[in-house]
């Protein structure tokens, strides 16, 4: 098939399973960077913390590309990557936007350690569901982006109130029967999946420049906003029509 990575040859050489290596050390500068973002929220550099999450976001976003290419399974089969990438996306995904939420008095303070509570257990179940995906690689419920959620939350600022109700509402989701798309593992819409979320990363991620003004703060956002309501809608249309278990 065109576009498949060829087995590797046997044996590899040294150079091959040092390359393997860096791989597995690639994705684990999420940790470091991890950090780095909770450093950040604790010392209240808000945008700094975010831009660090949306680093490990691209992380995420190559790394496992990177790893097919360089056949880690096989030739550094010590670290089991699929572990690896796990503990490093819940410490990106969900424990430091947590914290960022209740440090940034994005939610109610007196709620906060229970509204983080429920981020962090309800995600566990995320994480480690047997049948997260589907067959055609559609997410069974809120796939735990909750870095994104306090991203949109930071950027509109709608009141702790409206926090707290975000917050419950995607916690449900991760245990509700719908699907979420992902926009790169889909191939359902060719190559305007992957294009749609292109387009939404880069204008979420330009949310966190300070020197919009508000008009223009307020164009990007819709434009962020509306590119997620499809890639959302695209899952609740899967959920709605069926298919492949």
């Amino acid at each position: 098939m065109a576009g498949t990575i060829p087995p590797p040859p046997d044996p590899p050489t040294r150079g091959q399973v040092g390359l393997a290596w860096a791989v597995h050390a690639f994705t684990a500068t999420g940790a470091v960077i991890a950090f780095l973002a909770l450093q950040a929220t604790f010392e209240g550099q808000w945008r700094r913390a975010l831009l660090w999450l949306v680093a490990a976001l691209v992380v995420d976003g190559v790394d496992g590309s990177l790893a097919r290419w360089a056949h880690v399974k096989t030739r550094a089969a010590r670290i089991d990557g699929d572990s690896l990438d796990l503990i490093v996306d819940y410490l990106t995904y969900v424990f430091v936007p947590a914290v960022f939420l209740w440090r940034a008095e994005l939610i109610p303070a007196a709620a906060a350690p229970w509204l983080a509570g429920l981020i962090l257990v309800s995600a566990l179940y995320n994480f480690t569901r047997r049948d997260l995906k589907t067959q055609d690689n559609y997410f069974r419920g809120f796939p735990s982006l909750w870095h994104v959620a306090a991203l949109y939350l930071f950027v509109a600022r709608p009141g702790t109130g409206v926090g707290a109700a975000v917050v419950c509402v995607l916690a449900l989701a991760t245990f509700a029967p719908v699907h979420f798309v992902h926009p790169f593992r889909v191939r359902d819409y060719g190559v305007w999946l992957p294009a749609l979320a292109t387009l939404w990363a880069a204008a979420t991620a330009a949310l966190l420049w300070p020197g919009w003004s508000a008009q223009g703060l307020t164009l990007l956002l819709g434009v962020s906003l509306a590119a997620g309501a499809v890639l959302v809608g695209l899952g609740l249309l899967r959920t709605f029509r069926g298919g492949p278990a």
